[in-house]
């Protein structure tokens, strides 16, 4: 039975789960107004009690006495207890042995009741049904309390019976499959990730050559590149269980809980073998151990070894394979990595051209875009966009489209979504003419010195509109992916970011806040170019941190012993080299300034100005150079 709601198709199963949902939470609410009732009860009873209690007690030989000179109008007899209204509507109460009549005291008393009218009133059943109620119910109330905790608690695992089993989901292969279709941009990593397909769906084939089932894959690179997705592909191409827990979900505040889960977690697996076990961040649980005395986290450091015996406890019929993703690499412990264990090591970078194209592609299905989008435009667009980034953007592009009324999604949309996803949102933030006047020169000095040194891209955009926590920016991408930097390149991108401070001393004759955090990147690179690549007088050496083995076989890094003397000559280059950069803008912005002045004037009427509007000012830019390497 299928009903479609929604335009989604909602299964059998899917109703049965809707209404046990709703079952639970009927009864959630009749337990709840079931206890509210019982407290007013028992509530009223006490009270009641209470004010019976508050009434004046009198002795039977009292009330006698009063019967015989007419001051009652009405006794009112309830078991052995006797409440009495007089004429003038005052109470008073007495007691009296269960087993004695009131009125035949009265009359051996030789006292004539007269108008005195006297009512017998017969509770044993209801005090019958309110004494057992009063003693039955806590016990009912108590035992019920606990079975409504212990059942809430199983749900969520986290009873005292349920601590040690393994929080893992379960995806069976009835479920929305994803696909290797579904993925884009890591074609390296699906090529390794399909063997694994292929060991799960023909072991023999393998077996026949002595081959053995890869225990353990990898998967590392940075976020949002694709690492859970690509885990998800292979369940669903291969058709098996898979069991996804994150690294941190093995941690509890009890000592031994994260190996007992570590331990349900595999003999599960093993059961629906074969299968797929995925751990999410595993650097949670997986870092290296410490090589100290004092361990910096025991618990941690024995989910660990649990994993490490698990996987080792793997024999070649078990075709339970365990994918794990992770970030930070560099921190993994040396024995999960070695073979045996993690098998292969799968680095998912970002996406090249062809890999941005083939992600936009998948993510464009089922939204409108106009004839002229261009994806190998929007591709050189976003050079470094992770997966993650160019779904966002593609999201933020239609939202954009929606919230001005428009029928397709054109470049413009794009454009705006891809701004908004590295740099923020647009603020109108209201800036005084000279505020806006600085910003147009700032920006417009980074994009006159791009675009006139031979090795620096084109600039994309230029805006003075605030983004961030930037007044202005310009945008100027890599025209192509690049794998290796050249000094003259970074050289000349140092120039570039001063090229902001070096438009205002040459214009205003004075300097601003504005570029703080162009010193900021100019000087981290600078920095980098002297202590980690040797581009410096001082020599190919590197002053860095480095990575060193200890005699424990444990891993870790290790700050290398600098002297003073070379500390002070490592910063008397990296000053050097910032120095010559600003000079080099200097020099480029007296020498453009006419040009400067059109282009920041422009920026003050149109506020943003793309490539062609850009180069229409300042002319097409020439060809990059490019540098005759000889190997």
């Amino acid at each position: 039975m299928i009903n479609k709601k929604n335009g989604k198709e909602v299964k059998k199963n899917d109703i049965k789960k809707i209404a046990q949902f709703k079952l639970n939470f009927d009864l959630k609410n009749m337990f709840f107004i079931f206890f509210i009732v019982l407290f007013l009860f028992f509530a009223y009873q006490s009270i009641s009690k209470e004010v019976k209690q508050a009434l004046p007690e009198k002795s039977i030989t009292t009330v006698v006495q009063e019967i015989k000179d007419q001051k009652v109008k009405k006794v009112e007899i309830v078991d052995n207890k006797i409440l009495i209204f007089y004429k003038d509507d005052t109470l008073g109460v007495t007691y009296k042995e269960a087993s004695d009549s009131f009125l035949k005291t009265v009359r051996d008393a030789g006292v004539n009741p007269g108008n005195t009218q006297f009512v017998v009133k017969d509770t044993q059943g209801s005090n019958g049904i309110v004494n057992f109620l009063s003693n039955i119910i806590p016990t009912i109330l108590m035992v019920g309390f606990f079975i409504f905790l212990f059942r809430q608690a199983r749900g969520a695992q986290d009873s005292v019976f349920s601590f040690g089993q393994s929080r893992a989901k379960r995806f069976n292969k009835d479920l929305p499959k994803t696909t290797f279709k579904d993925v884009a941009g890591v074609d390296e990593a699906k090529k390794e990730l399909e063997e694994i397909v292929d060991f799960l769906k023909n072991p023999e084939k393998y077996k026949k050559l002595g081959a053995r089932t890869p225990k353990g894959v990898m998967l590392v690179g940075p976020a949002g590149c694709g690492k859970t997705l690509l885990a998800r592909a292979v369940a669903g191409e291969a058709g098996v269980p898979f069991f996804s827990i994150a690294g941190s979900e093995f941690m509890e505040m009890l000592v031994g809980i994260g190996a007992a889960r570590v331990r349900d977690l595999f003999a599960t697996a093993k059961k629906s073998s074969p299968s797929i076990i995925f751990i999410d961040e595993i650097d949670a649980i997986g870092r290296a151990r410490s090589v100290g005395a004092m361990p910096s986290h025991d618990e941690r450091e024995q989910t660990l070894n649990q994993i490490l015996v698990e996987m080792d406890g793997f024999t070649s019929s078990e075709q339970t394979i365990v994918i794990a993703a992770t970030n930070r690499g560099d921190l993994l412990d040396t024995a999960l990595l070695r073979p045996g264990r993690f098998d292969r090591r799968i680095i998912v970078d970002y996406p090249d051209v062809d890999g941005r194209i083939d992600i936009m592609k998948i993510h464009a299905a089922g939204k409108p875009f106009t004839k002229e989008v261009d994806w190998d435009k929007v591709a050189k667009r976003t050079v470094g966009f992770s997966g993650a980034d160019l779904e966002n953007m593609l999201n933020e592009a239609a939202i954009f489209a929606a919230r001005h009324a428009k029928v397709d999604i054109d470049m413009s949309d794009i454009e705006e979504a891809a701004t908004k996803v590295k740099m923020g949102p647009a603020k109108k933030r209201i800036q005084s003419d000279m505020d806006k006047k600085l910003t147009a020169y700032h920006e417009a000095g980074h994009a006159i010195v791009s675009h006139f040194l031979p090795h620096t891209d084109p600039v994309h955009r230029i805006s003075i509109i605030s983004r961030g926590m930037a007044l202005g920016y310009t945008l100027i991408p890599p025209a192509k992916d690049k794998l290796h930097e050249t000094k003259t390149h970074l050289l000349e991108e140092i120039a570039v970011m001063m090229g902001g401070r070096a438009a205002e001393l040459t214009i205003f004759n004075e300097v601003t806040t504005g570029a703080s955090n162009d010193f900021d990147q100019s000087t981290r690179i600078a920095k980098a170019m002297v202590v980690e690549y040797g581009m410096s007088e001082l020599g190919p050496i590197n002053f860095g941190p480095t990575m060193d083995v200890t005699e424990w076989g444990k891993t870790y890094y290790e700050q290398n012993t600098v002297s003073q003397e070379v500390l002070g000559k490592i910063d008397g280059e990296v000053k050097k080299i910032l120095q010559t950069g600003y000079e080099k803008a200097v020099q480029m912005i007296k020498e453009k300034k006419d040009i400067l002045d059109k282009v920041a004037q422009e920026l003050l009427v149109k506020e943003s100005l793309d490539q062609e509007e850009f180069e229409k000012i300042v002319g097409k830019k020439e060809a990059i150079a490019t540098l005759a390497i000889q190997s």
